[in-house]
């Protein structure tokens, strides 16, 4: 299937048609069973005490605390740090993945990559850095990014939404004194921008896209 092929109902991917808000519903059911999967883990790390954090964290410039860049986004410190991650996870969650299911899954891909390698880099060697923020900014990246690239006004009102909604977090992408990572949030959102211009949508030239897999459909 190519980008440009439309389902019954109008274009997945133009605001407005039943098929985009068909979409849009079945990415928000996705994204909405993706953070009981983020409590397990807290509850199994809180009850049997493994504490993952430190052992499968990102430990900046220490190359046993390399594999967090992977690990890292699925743990978190404590509730309240998973609490204030889930609902913005959720909501551009959502929007990022009713584009398409391989387009999110490979901008995750990246997103995770960027962010947690530069965090490695930069971080301080005396931190274990983990939860799911840098993937958050990166998803926010992706939405302002495929507003230009992709000249499509809803995201441009996504991100406003969110802006208005978690104004505040965003400064989390400044060096600050608190015990917050704006390593992970700035190239978070680096790698979301990276992300939105290598799977960008092709333009109508009738040539399959291949990353133009049909938005998720669940049983």
């Amino acid at each position: 299937m190519t980008w440009q092929d439309s389902p019954r109902g109008g274009d997945p991917h133009r605001f407005g048609t039943d098929a985009f808000y068909a979409s849009l519903g079945r990415a928000f059911v996705a994204m909405c069973a993706v953070v009981p999967v983020l409590f397990l883990i807290e509850a199994l790390d809180v009850g049997l005490r493994l504490n993952l954090d430190v052992t499968a964290g990102i430990i900046p410039h220490r190359v046993q605390g390399l594999d967090g860049v992977f690990f890292s986004p699925f743990l978190h410190a404590g509730w309240n740090h998973l609490y204030s991650n889930s609902i913005p996870l959720i909501l551009l969650g959502t929007f990022v993945l009713a584009a398409g299911t391989r387009r999110f899954l490979w901008s995750t891909a990246v997103i995770i990559l960027v962010s947690g390698l530069g965090v490695w880099f930069t971080g301080s060697p005396s931190s274990v850095v983990v939860g799911a923020s840098g993937v958050i900014f990166g998803y926010l990246g992706i939405l302002l990014t495929r507003g230009v690239v992709e000249r499509s006004w809803w995201n441009f009102a996504v991100v406003l939404l969110v802006g208005l909604l978690y104004g505040w977090q965003l400064l989390g992408i400044l060096p600050t004194d608190e015990r917050i990572s704006w390593q992970g949030h700035l190239f978070g959102l680096l790698g979301g921008v990276v992300a939105a211009i290598l799977f960008r949508r092709r333009a109508d030239t009738g040539t399959p896209d291949p990353l133009g897999s049909p938005p998720l459909r669940l049983p």
